[in-house]
């Protein structure tokens, strides 16, 4: 099970304007404050070979949302990093999986938490299915389950 802190406030992001196209760069603990910055982002959705999707609760650690559930898993591309690049890091850094994965759409949004932050991205959103076994990073996610569509 990886262990290992796989993401942190000082990690810069990569800033884009609405049409995707980078504008700049920024550490992602700027990007989530306030209203937020809108930075480049990925949402991925992992199914097992019966069909159950793959939910993570996310760690008490995490700033925005804590202990919230989410989808597999979601995170961001680096400054200098290709979004296959980083789709394969995160979901191996925080769930210890690999997948192929295929893109499906994009979407912009804007989700304030609280008084703490923001989320404020385009995000990508990509599906794949997965035989590993999940070896969720304890720094990333609290606890985890495969849902069926009935559930």
């Amino acid at each position: 099970m990886p262990d290992w802190v796989a993401s942190s406030e000082d990690e810069e992001l990569i800033l884009v304007n609405t049409d995707d196209n980078v504008i700049g760069h920024l550490d992602k603990g700027a990007c989530h404050d306030g209203n937020g910055v809108l930075h480049r982002a990925f949402s991925i959705f992992i199914f097992s070979e019966t069909g159950e999707l793959l939910l993570q609760q996310r760690s008490p650690e995490k700033r925005l949302w804590p202990l919230f559930w989410s989808n597999s898993c979601c995170s961001h591309p680096r400054r200098g990093e290709e979004m296959n690049a980083a789709l394969v890091r995160r979901l191996h850094d925080e769930l210890g999986m690999r997948s192929e994965l295929n893109f499906l759409y994009k979407f912009s949004y804007h989700s304030p938490f609280g008084d703490v932050g923001s989320e404020r991205e385009v995000c990508s959103v990509y599906a794949g299915r997965s035989t590993d076994e999940v070896r969720p990073n304890a720094h990333e996610i609290a606890a985890w389950r495969w849902i069926s569509a009935a559930d």
